[in-house]
């Protein structure tokens, strides 16, 4: 390791001096800092790069997690495809118990299989507002309740959302209109960038342009987040891209859903359920990663950890 002694507070002092407030070119020229040798900058770029590399891994093992999800409900709830088995006298693939929950033939114009209801998606969901606390009250805010907005919203590969930009108090919540709903609740933005969607990693407080959407009428957290989710898609297919200037109550009321017997919903929440909680486990897996890379980069270039302590610290962590 070279150490070379940092220049920052002479720089700094002779700002004060001199009343310039910026620094220039000649300043960062004769700036001097410490370094490692060029085999150790190496062994450390090798070392974080193990944390990279298993973020990335997550990363994409979510884009295969989330598509297998997504398949199976457009299998089971979109194209019908084990009625449709019945129907053509296939196999439908499914262990007996759930195959036998599906039925043999479809109805209303061969829309919809036997038994299933053309619902509204307002008698499938209950709605949750939020909202916002004061902004002038400085103890409602930097809490340790995460206030998600549609900002925070994950991409759709993640599903979950698991950390938002700002945070809010116990005061915050007591003393507005947001509540603190319970994780795996779907949110949906009903103004701005309408539609986006995220299922809570955790428990989180809303704001106002928000709905919080639980499971009614029997129906549970993953398969509700796959219906709106696949409810909104099929919207946007409609109107090109876009899905309303502003959602409200009411067009929930408007909008219709297959509707399966709670019976079926629940055979496929039981299905999907390992494959949404390991999305989430990487989730939180790949921010702890990425904390650690942050945390050991300034301490390994500035030699105050040792290459050997962090890869401790890494294998661990992984």
């Amino acid at each position: 390791m070279r150490y070379l002694k940092p220049n920052f507070v002479g720089i700094a002092r002779n700002k004060q001096t001199t009343g310039l407030g910026h620094v220039t070119k000649r300043d960062l020229e004769n700036l001097e800092a410490a370094y490692p040798d060029l085999p150790e900058q190496r062994a450390i770029a090798h070392v974080l790069g193990t944390l990279d590399d298993k973020i990335d891994l997550n990363r994409r093992m979510n884009e295969t997690l989330e598509a297998m999800a997504r398949a199976l409900f457009k299998s089971w709830f979109v194209d019908f495809d084990p009625v449709r088995a019945k129907v053509e006298g296939r196999d439908t693939g499914l262990p007996q118990d759930i195959a036998d929950l599906f039925p043999e033939r479809l109805v209303d114009s061969e829309k919809i299989p036997e038994g299933w209801e053309v619902g509204r998606l307002a008698d499938a969901i209950e709605l949750l507002s939020g909202g916002t606390p004061k902004t002038s009250v400085a103890e409602y805010w930097n809490g340790g309740i995460p206030w998600y907005t549609p900002r925070d919203a994950p991409h759709q590969s993640d599903v979950f959302v698991i950390d938002t930009q700002r945070t809010i108090t116990q005061a915050g919540v007591d003393n507005s209109a947001t509540k603190v709903l319970p994780s795996r609740t779907t949110v949906i933005s009903a103004r701005g960038t309408v539609g986006r969607l995220a299922c809570l990693g955790r428990p989180m407080a809303m704001n106002q342009t928000c709905y919080g959407i639980r499971g009614a009428a029997g129906y549970k957290a993953f398969f509700t987040y796959w219906l709106v989710r696949n409810t909104v898609e099929e919207l946007r297919s409609r109107t090109h891209g876009t899905v309303f200037d502003t959602i409200t109550r009411q067009t929930f009321t408007f909008i219709d859903s297959h509707l399966p017997p709670t019976d079926v919903a629940g055979a496929f929440e039981a299905a999907v359920k390992a494959i949404m909680e390991r999305v989430l486990r990487n989730l939180h897996e790949s921010r702890a990663l990425a904390a650690l890379r942050d945390t050991l980069l300034p301490k390994l270039m500035s030699g105050k950890l040792r290459l050997a302590k962090a890869a401790q610290a890494i294998e661990t962590e992984a």
